[in-house]
């Protein structure tokens, strides 16, 4: 990356413009906003900027002679990689700019531009593009020999997690990996070993929900020959097998607590006896656990160790449910359908505006799990180059919230800022006001929130959910 890309902390903007007073008129606006600003007459000359500038956003006009803004998104897209693309037009053309956002772009402004919006909509895309740079490097970190998979995210929340298993990876602390079925739990423990010192070494298994007590107990540290009847050799455990690697317990809030005891004397002191037997067995293992339950709970109700809790839970990763990360659903969405119609033979090039729309709505109670799902079964079954809403009948509807009207009896005739207010104001009554929270969920800067929140209070509109201010303790940054 250029190391200039970083000089300006709010970021750089190339507006493209084949009209001088236009594009004068913006980049004076931007650079008065903090922003640093460069301009290009044309496609020609941005694609040439590109790859000097690095710019956040590339802010174009659609209609230009020569290489128009169309096949500058489509080609800057792949010279650019990480720049946002804003689209302008004139109002009676949205159809061009619609076909500039299958291409890439990030959003689209009508002309004569309300200069409110420019800033809002370049401030969101600014950050947009500092995300998906991030995710870029973090995902390099974790190294390339990992199958991405559902490892993918450019939600905030995926961000803090990448860097966690970064700085994770490199050392030998046990591992704690919290989240709801389907979020990928056993890809980030895969991903923290393969990433490790360790990576040469085993990465062992063990579902502990599936498996009698009796049973567990040999499958973690092995048995000698006659410990019990149909013992009829010596058998080594899980944690030999692990010898030098990284040893996975999925489920670990199933473990008996006859087992427990016997896996907080290996955390302790590295050793342990196969069932039935005398001799101490030392093995060098790491240890990275998972569960869908809050373990603090078990410990309260009595069915988890406290003192294995805390040996357990030395760094704990909470992976976000997938309703949570929204954002993220197109992208994923994408990923698993190039993959399928590779696997499957199959041509199928993207989704229809209304089946994107659909797949965001809906609230994946199975996470990553459940959307991969989804989309193998439409690409195996559709019929089109573009899979349709109908090609998902079983996704459930997601609820209204509330006694009020839902968004269906509100569309058509909603105002885009009462879409937003309604938004904001239903998160924040969801995380109990607090405006980090929400302006994550909601991918915008919690600045931006708050100013519209601000906005509403001095028109005397003022949202019926209160924000938390900048000192609140719900302003948490620790979990999704």
């Amino acid at each position: 990356m250029n190391a200039n890309s970083t000089d300006n902390p709010r970021g750089r903007i190339l507006v493209v413009d084949d009209e001088a007073s236009a594009r004068s008129a913006l980049q004076q606006l931007l650079t008065l906003e903090g922003y640093e600003v460069e301009a290009a007459a044309d496609g020609r000359a941005a694609l040439l900027k590109l790859a000097t500038f690095e710019p956040d956003v590339v802010l174009t006009d659609l209609k230009m002679p020569g290489i128009d803004g169309l096949t500058l998104v489509e080609q800057g897209r792949v010279e650019s990689p990480h720049s946002a693309f804003l689209v302008m037009t004139a109002f009676g053309s949205v159809d061009s700019a619609v076909a500039a956002i299958r291409l890439g772009a990030e959003n689209y402004l009508t002309k004569p531009l309300d200069m409110d919006a420019v800033t809002v909509l370049v401030e969101r895309a600014v950050e947009h593009a500092r995300l998906r740079r991030d995710s870029a490097r973090l995902r390099e970190q974790l190294g390339q020999r990992l199958d991405a998979r559902n490892l993918i995210g450019d939600h905030p929340t995926m961000q803090r997690l990448f860097k966690t298993m970064a700085q994770v990876a490199k050392s030998n602390a046990t591992v704690l990996v919290h989240g709801e079925t389907g979020t990928g739990k056993e890809l980030i423990a895969a991903a923290i070993h393969r990433n490790s010192p360790r990576s040469e070494q085993p990465f062992v298994k063990l579902n502990c929900a599936a498996l009698a007590e009796s049973v567990l107990e040999s499958e973690l540290f092995g048995h000698e020959r006659g410990a019990f009847t149909g013992a009829l050799q010596k058998r080594r455990g899980r944690f030999e097998s692990a010898h030098g690697g990284t040893l996975f317990l999925d489920e670990v809030s199933e473990i008996p607590m006859s087992v427990q005891v016997k896996l907080l004397r290996f955390l302790q002191e590295k050793d342990f006896e196969r069932v039935g037997g005398n001799e101490t067995v030392r093995v060098n293992v790491r240890v990275v656990a998972a569960t869908n339950r809050d373990l603090l709970n078990a410990v309260e109700d009595g069915t988890f160790r406290e003192d294995l809790y805390y040996r357990l839970n030395v760094v704990q990763l909470e992976v976000p449910p997938l309703r949570v990360r929204r954002t993220d659903i197109p992208l994923l969405a994408h990923h698993f359908l190039e993959r399928y119609a590779k696997d499957n033979d199959r041509h199928v090039v993207g989704f229809t505006d209304a089946a994107l729309r659909a797949l965001v709505g809906h609230s994946w109670p199975g996470n990553v799990r459940e959307l991969e799902n989804a989309i193998e079964r439409a690409v195996v079954l559709t019929e089109d180059e573009e899979i349709g809403e109908d090609a998902f009948p079983l996704l459930r509807r997601t609820p209204k919230r509330g006694s009020g009207a839902g968004l269906d009896d509100l569309i058509p005739g909603i105002t885009m800022a009462e879409l937003e207010r309604l938004a904001i104001e239903r998160t924040l009554a969801a995380v109990g006001g607090s405006t980090a929270k929400a302006a994550e969920m909601l991918d915008m800067s919690r600045r931006t929130l708050q100013h519209r929140m601000k906005q509403w209070r001095e028109d005397g509109s003022e949202s019926g959910s209160e924000g938390d201010g900048d000192g609140d303790g719900n302003d948490s940054e620790t979990g999704a």
